[in-house]
């Protein structure tokens, strides 16, 4: 008598990725790619009190709020982690990442390294946790200094922070450096890969 066997019945219903890494590290540009070629990849969009650059817009890249309706979301315990990062609020709403595992698709989120702590902390929040991390601090301050959108204090203090940040890798699953975007894409499509094949 035969078995019919398909991934579908075995696999976990949601999974939810954290990537973090210091910032200038190229988040957003991966995340950006490796979305493209997975449909079951939704990103969990943030929220955020600091201004939108030229290139960013609400409801795609961070909901832009005010800091009063941060401060209500937060204290109506509306995210499920929440950071002040460089004089600015960020935030992950409970909401959003609620109804992207509602559809069956595994959230994808950007965030820094207290946001990590804080959602590693949280018994019933199960995640998969990576850090992705520059080829050297040299390289990352290049990559900070060419956005030109930084003056030279923010960017010794991004420096200095990442260092710190660095130092912490040993916290998370997997480690993936972001010399090369071909290879990093690579590397984080085994990682998902491979969380959808443990049953």
């Amino acid at each position: 008598m035969g078995i019919s066997l398909s991934y579908e019945e075995f696999r976990r219903e949601s999974i939810f990725f954290i990537v973090t890494g210091p910032s200038g590290v190229g988040k957003t540009t991966v995340m950006e790619s490796l979305l493209e070629k997975d449909d079951r990849l939704t990103y969990s969009i943030s929220h955020t009190t600091r201004e939108a650059r030229p290139d960013e817009t609400h409801g795609e890249d961070y909901y832009f709020v005010g800091e009063s309706e941060f401060e209500d979301l937060r204290d109506r315990d509306g995210f499920l982690e929440w950071a002040e990062i460089y004089g600015d609020y960020y935030g992950t709403s409970r909401k959003e990442v609620s109804a992207i595992r509602e559809k069956g698709l595994d959230p994808f989120l950007d965030i820094d390294v207290q946001g990590a702590e804080q959602l590693r902390s949280d018994p019933e929040l199960e995640a998969v946790f990576i850090f992705l991390a520059p080829p050297s601090l040299e390289e990352l301050e290049q990559r900070i200094t060419g956005r030109g959108a930084e003056s030279p204090e923010t960017i010794r203090k991004r420096l200095r922070v990442a260092e710190e940040e660095i130092n912490r890798i040993r916290e998370f699953d997997y480690l993936v450096v972001n010399e090369d975007l071909g290879e990093t894409l690579d590397l984080l499509e085994s990682v998902v890969k491979a969380e959808r094949l443990k049953v």
